[in-house]
């Protein structure tokens, strides 16, 4: 079994209930504890520094952290972030309707938002993109005419994915794909570091001595019941609320099916449900 950045293997010797390998390659340096450390920052800031850097389109699951990772990394590493959810405010994608001109857009959005957009200074976050054809096709302009720029789009993975082929501007942006919390991730969030930090320093197959092995065993459990999805692990690692735990997962199930009725013909969303609902969870 792969959990991202670390290759954790288990077997179950019944006859002595231990053996594990692991290998991990991500380094866990300064921690912040008021805040879920998410590995695919260190992403992110290779993005910003790139010379190659082309508009960035975040593709990832419902739920699964986009708009709070984007959020994260503006505040890390710019002077400032100018977001904009274009679900939350439908009128601000009438600027890219009447206009391929990457100054005059911003200067509309700066206008209308009262937010200030600097070059290489500000990260500009354009959220819940799926619906917006017009905004997604804006990112060859900003591409080819104003590179100082720094955009990176975040939007369902569904929505993004049915795109019509026209508007979407081939060759013209960077992806970069957010999967749900590494076992690693879930480790720091609940305060286990020093786990953490001994899984990073394993990389041969050993036997795993119990002091390690007993609460890693009962911590990838509770791990696999979160599914990593960042709101059921902060219910866990906060609170230990196991029904606020439950009640975020059911949440996140119920939008999975909501967003399959935005895209298919009406008359296969009843096929699909049967589908989504017929698999064991």
């Amino acid at each position: 079994m792969s959990i991202n950045n670390f290759v954790i293997i288990i077997y179950m010797d019944f006859a002595h209930n231990k053996s594990v390998i692991v290998n991990h390659k991500t380094p866990i340096k300064n921690v912040r504890r008021d805040s879920m450390e998410r590995f695919i920052l260190k992403k992110l800031l290779d993005w910003k520094n790139s010379p190659y850097r082309k508009p960035l389109i975040m593709k990832g699951v419902r739920q699964v952290g986009k708009t709070w990772i984007l959020k994260e990394f503006g505040r890390r590493y710019y002077e400032n972030t100018a977001y904009f959810n274009f679900d939350e405010n439908e009128e601000y994608e009438q600027f890219f309707e009447t206009t391929k001109d990457v100054d005059r857009i911003l200067q509309n959005l700066m206008l209308a938002s009262g937010q200030k957009i600097v070059p290489e200074k500000t990260l500009i976050i354009f959220d819940e993109v799926q619906d917006c054809p017009n905004v997604i096709n804006s990112m060859k302009y900003f591409c080819e005419n104003a590179p100082l720029y720094h955009v990176a789009c975040a939007g369902s993975l569904l929505g993004i994915a049915l795109t019509k082929p026209s508007s979407f501007p081939v060759g013209k942006v960077n992806f970069m794909q957010i999967d749900p919390m590494t076992f690693n991730e879930f480790l720091l969030a609940n305060g286990d570091e020093n786990l953490a930090q001994y899984l990073e320093q394993v990389d041969t197959l050993e036997p795993i001595p119990d002091a390690f092995f007993n609460p890693l065993y009962e911590k990838l459990k509770m791990y696999y019941v979160t599914g990593g999805m960042p709101e059921p692990v902060l219910m866990w690692t906060e609170a230990r609320d196991v029904s606020a735990m439950q009640e975020a997962l059911s949440g996140i199930i119920g939008a999975y099916e909501r967003d399959f009725a935005k895209h298919p013909d009406l008359s296969e969303f009843p096929k699909i449900s049967m589908i989504w609902k017929s698999i064991p969870s």
